[in-house]
């Protein structure tokens, strides 16, 4: 309605002008340059009325959808955030909690290695005490064996050294004597 308004104006002015225009010369051309700039004014008025309201609201639409949009995307983008935060925080205490598991599992092996090693001693000293016990023994006989031996052989030069024919004479017929 407004538009038809500014056309019934646009009309008046141009039929005021064409009026005008029949009374005199110079005037009346200057009214009809005043009338042309007025209907082509009114035009583009009439043109920009029309076609620039439907483009701006287009345009605000796009904005806004865009602003929409994009506060969508760092509402997703702070959620990841919050979300990468808290992976962190749950990755830090889950180091920790290795850390702990690690820390005990080393001392528990230490343990074991200590016991076991502890045991591994006292098995090699037993069996060292054993091999000590047994080559003690060992030299025992080898030492009375090589003591007897040496005892035969003193009492063998001993009895060599006393040894007479009257010794030998006597002995053998003591012999005999037996062995009849």
């Amino acid at each position: 309605m407004k538009s038809a308004g500014r056309f019934a104006l646009l009309f008046c002015l141009a039929g005021c002008a064409l009026a005008a225009g029949k009374e005199g010369g110079e005037d009346s051309l200057l009214i009809w340059k005043w009338a042309n700039l007025v209907v082509l004014a009114g035009g583009l008025g009439y043109l920009m009325a029309k076609s620039l309201p439907p483009l701006f609201a287009a345009r605000t639409q796009a904005i806004l959808k865009d602003m929409l949009e994009s506060q969508k995307v760092r509402q997703e983008a702070d959620a990841r955030a919050a979300e990468v935060d808290r992976r962190l925080d749950a990755i830090d205490q889950e180091i920790a909690a290795l850390k702990a598991e690690s820390h005990a599992e080393t001392t528990a092996e230490a343990d074991r290695l200590a016991k076991h090693a502890a045991g591994e001693i006292a098995r090699i000293r037993a069996q060292a005490e054993r091999e000590i016990s047994d080559a003690g023994k060992t030299a025992q006989k080898e030492l009375r064996r090589y003591t007897a031996g040496l005892a035969i052989e003193l009492a063998g030069k001993k009895i060599g050294a006393r040894m007479t024919p009257a010794n030998e004479d006597r002995l053998v017929r003591g012999f005999v004597r037996d062995l009849r």
